[in-house]
């Protein structure tokens, strides 16, 4: 009775000796060798896995860095000065300062702005309405206001203002990863570089249509006129498709195209007040003095 169990559990264990050794000669055949560095530089990374970098999560751009030897090019959205010097002295490379970046909303049409001329009741969400409606304000270019780039964000930086019913993004949680970008089915979310002191000019619309059609559908849309593009003296901005379009690259901040815009579509952000008249003649004054 007992030599059938016996000689069932000699088998057995032959069969699982010569598995692991099978198994053993495999894994050296086929073992790929992973630089340490990898692990040590994905440690230093913030772990959100939000994908902005355009890899698939945080161990896939260590990979990337590591392989290159250098983070031209390869940067965390979501990480900042000390991530880049953490990841510098794994490499043994010189750290780069980082270009924060943040995501900015190409539509001002709000309920003030573009008035509510439909209503919509449905799914709420943006990627459906597009493939159904235009939008309760009538432009097919204006923001949906269903959320979908608030379910996007990994770091609650946008909110949904109840009064205009346009997101708003938080500067200091938006890290540019850009997956609100993605989620909008009409590209109105857009990243861009934060600039120096917070300070940037863009255009606050993607109306396509010509002139009066836009300005039909919203007041602040813009109706491709050439104004600003004409008056700017960096080429920094185009006009295609009755669009004006700002190059973040060549725009040096002169804020001569804001003044310009017929229907106030170009969007100033965190600049001080314009100086009035009597300020000017004080400041000169002084300087005389």
């Amino acid at each position: 009775m007992s030599n059938p169990i016996i000689l069932a559990a000699l088998v057995l264990g032959a069969i699982g000796l010569v598995s692991a050794v099978i198994l053993f000669f495999v894994s050296k055949a086929f073992y790929v060798y992973e630089d340490p560095r990898i692990e040590q530089v994905a440690e230093k990374l913030p772990g959100a896995n939000c994908g902005g970098c355009g890899f698939a999560g945080c161990k896939a751009l260590a990979e990337a860095i590591v392989k290159a030897g250098s983070m031209e090019g390869l940067m965390c959205p979501a990480g900042n000065d000390q991530t880049i010097g953490d990841i510098a002295q794994v490499l043994g490379i010189e750290a780069v300062a980082a270009n924060p970046r943040i995501a900015v909303l190409r539509c001002n049409g709000s309920c003030t702005n573009a008035p509510v001329k439909a209503f919509y009741d449905s799914a709420l969400s943006c990627a459906y309405a597009a493939s159904i409606f235009a939008g309760e304000s009538a432009c097919p270019y204006g923001c949906l206001g269903c959320g979908d780039c608030i379910a996007a964000c990994q770091f609650n930086a946008i909110t949904m203002d109840a009064e205009t019913k346009l997101p708003i993004v938080d500067e200091n949680k938006c890290v540019g990863c850009s997956a609100c970008a993605k989620v909008c089915p009409r590209n109105l979310l857009e990243i861009r570089k934060k600039g120096k002191l917070g300070r940037r000019i863009y255009v606050t619309c993607a109306n396509k249509e010509k002139g009066a059609a836009a300005k039909k559908n919203c007041a602040v849309a813009c109706i491709g006129c050439s104004k600003c593009a004409k008056i700017c003296t960096f080429e920094a901005i185009t006009v295609e498709n009755f669009l004006a379009y700002i190059d973040e690259e060549k725009c040096k901040l002169c804020r001569k195209c804001v003044n310009e815009c017929p229907t106030s579509c170009i969007m100033a952000t965190n600049f001080p007040p314009p100086k009035v008249k009597e300020e000017i003649k004080e400041e000169v004054k002084t300087e005389n003095e």
